[in-house]
């Protein structure tokens, strides 16, 4: 998406600089400024070792008071830095808050990166003063260039509906390439709408959405200590205010933001580290949603059935390991039967009678794949998204602090 199709969010503007946070020329730092009466709601990592900025921006949401600005910088996760990490963190909310003149626990910061590293704190200070110069509601474009690390491109993606028949957008951004496995995803998502909707209402929609887009991607296997995915919603529009689930208007705009919010996640799989393939995953038939997202992760985060599909060697044998490597009780895998596109590969336990490699290699060597496993043993469903492994995430890899 150019920045031309990105749609505006009345009562959001963002500014983004360059304050050679890591590197020099490149922007690496990020001011959203929100106006009054707005509601956010955010979804953080499950992560042990969560980052300094994400145990900040808990605490102040848990507060319920307003929010007025987020400021992120990329280059250094502040993760793994202990008390001096929150008070650096803490130190650039109450500047930002200062050159605001807001309060300073109405800031919530955000930082991706080098983790075990400590800010440069006096850079992103000087940086703050630029941003605040460049805000304007058409700022996704940049700011969605300025939260990136490995990323080789920005994700932004846009969407306008109505609701009571007045118009509603909704715009996001998202950075996110490695250490991709959401317990919620080194992601981070900042979704705006201008529907008016409430605080709980909100918290409801950022949780739906976050487990059925960010929470079903796997890159690599690794969570993230900073993964957080941030919701908006500013009041601007001219439609209903949303105050319950049972409104008119919920079901439409939740659904719309989880839209927006698998483009997103899409996106983040699609420039995975060195990835060259986009693989989905259906797991079909599961007694529960938790047994089917088992599986489907297992194969996901499978080295082997990864590195397979970037062979496009069908060596499926990996694909029937890794589910029953899931740990899910009971499997009765002589029920299961798995497709690669719409080739049947296995059932009974075994291979299909009919199965041959050479109809399956074509499939496997294009660039989207699609991989089914029906279970055949309930109702439920979930389909998860991922890419292959090839030489190129370890290089990236190896290489990520030079």
């Amino acid at each position: 998406m150019n920045d031309e199709s990105i749609l505006a969010i009345d009562g959001l503007t963002l500014g983004a600089t360059s304050a050679a946070i890591r590197k020099r020329g490149r922007l690496d730092l990020a001011v959203l400024l929100l106006e009054e009466n707005s509601t956010v709601a955010g979804v953080f990592t499950q992560n042990n070792f969560s980052a300094a900025p994400v145990q900040i921006c808990r605490q102040q949401l848990a507060a319920g008071k307003p929010i007025s600005a987020m400021v992120i910088n990329t280059g250094m996760a502040n993760a793994g830095t202990g008390n001096d990490g929150i008070a650096d963190a803490k130190r650039i909310c109450h500047e930002l808050a200062n050159l605001l003149n807001v309060d300073p626990e109405s800031v919530l910061p955000f930082s991706t990166g080098v983790i075990m590293e400590r800010l440069p704190v006096e850079k992103i200070l000087a940086g703050l003063p630029n941003c605040l110069k460049s805000l304007n509601k058409s700022g996704w474009g940049e700011s969605s260039r300025a939260i990136l690390t490995t990323d080789l491109v920005p994700k932004v993606c846009s969407r306008a509906f109505k609701i009571a028949n007045k118009p509603v957008r909704v715009t996001g951004m998202a950075k996110g390439s490695g250490m991709i496995k959401p317990n919620m995803a080194t992601m981070l998502a900042f979704v705006a709408t201008d529907a008016r909707i409430s605080g709980n209402c909100l918290n409801e929609i950022v949780n739906y959405a976050a487990e059925r887009t960010f929470n079903r991607i796997s890159v690599d296997g690794d969570t993230s200590t900073n993964d957080s995915f941030m919701l908006i919603a500013t009041g601007k529009s001219e439609g209903p205010t949303i105050t319950s689930n049972a409104d008119d208007g919920f079901l439409k705009i939740r659904d719309e933001i989880t839209l927006v919010c698998e483009d997103l996640a899409k996106k983040i799989v699609l420039d995975g580290e060195g990835a060259t393939k986009f693989i989905e995953i259906r797991v079909e038939g599961g007694l529960s949603i938790e047994e089917a997202r088992d599986i489907g992760f297992s194969v996901a985060n499978s080295s082997l059935v990864k590195t397979a599909f970037y062979a496009s060697d069908p060596n499926l044998g990996r694909i029937m390991s890794a589910i029953g490597a899931a740990g899910v009780t009971g499997l009765d895998v002589s029920k299961i039967e798995i497709f690669i596109g719409d080739v049947l590969v296995a059932q009974n336990g075994g291979p299909s009678p009919n199965y041959k490699e050479s109809d399956v290699k074509p499939i496997m060597e294009a660039k989207d794949i699609i991989v089914t496993i029906k279970l055949n043993r309930g109702q439920e469903e979930v389909t998860i998204w991922t890419c292959d492994l090839s030489y190129d995430y370890i290089k990236i890899n190896a290489e990520y602090r030079s």
